[in-house]
C-alpha cells in the first residue's frame, strides 16, 4: 500500500508584472496557507517519504513550508522543472520512477496538470479544481510505484485552507 499527495502551489503574488509566471513568489494568504496546511497534515500524522516539487518559485516556497511544518528537511525536497507544465505522461512517469522504499509521496505542481492527473488516477472524482495550497490524499493499492494505475487508486479526502480558515 502506498500513498499520494497531490499538492497544488499556494497563492502567487501577481504584484510585479515584469516576473515570469516561473518566477512569482508566494503572496502573504500564500504563505500562510501553505504554513497552515503543513500543520494540518502534521496534525493528521502524515508523514512524506518523498517530497517532489516543480522548481517554480511558488511551488518551491510551498513545499519548503510544508516540509518544515513537518519536519521533513527541505535538503531533501527533490525540485524539478519537468513538474513545470508537466505533461500528465511525464508526471505518471515521474510518480512510477519514485524509489519503491517510499510509501508516501507528495507531488507539488500546478494546474490544470494536477487536476488532469488526480481525473486520470480517479475518474469522476466530484473535484473540479484544486485550489491553491489544496491537498488530495490517494491510497494506492500497490507495492511498486511502476504499478500506478487507475484501478489501483482511491481518493480519500480533498483537503484545503477555506474548509478550515474563515478569513480568506
Amino acid at each position: 500500500m502506498k500513498k499520494l499527495y497531490i499538492i497544488r502551489h499556494a497563492k502567487s503574488s501577481w504584484k510585479d508584472t515584469t516576473l515570469s509566471d516561473f518566477d512569482r513568489p508566494l503572496n502573504k494568504r500564500g504563505k500562510h496557507n501553505s504554513i497552515f496546511m503543513g500543520e494540518f497534515l502534521a496534525s493528521k500524522g502524515v508523514k512524506p517519504d518523498i517530497i517532489l516539487s516543480s522548481s517554480a518559485k511558488r511551488a518551491y516556497a510551498t513545499a519548503k513550508n510544508i516540509a518544515k511544518t513537518l519536519g521533513y528537511s527541505k535538503q531533501k525536497i527533490h525540485f524539478t522543472t519537468e513538474l513545470y507544465e508537466a505533461s500528465i505522461a511525464t508526471l505518471i512517469e515521474l510518480i512510477q520512477s519514485i524509489d519503491n522504499k517510499h510509501k508516501t509521496a507528495f507531488i507539488i505542481g500546478h494546474n490544470p496538470t494536477l487536476n488532469c492527473l488526480l481525473d486520470e488516477l480517479v475518474p469522476y472524482n466530484g473535484i473540479e479544481n484544486i485550489v491553491t495550497a489544496g491537498v488530495v490524499e490517494l491510497e494506492l493499492d500497490i507495492d511498486q510505484w511502476e504499478k500506478l494505475s487507475h484501478q489501483s487508486t482511491k481518493l480519500i479526502s480533498f483537503e484545503y485552507p477555506k474548509k478550515y480558515l474563515n478569513a480568506q
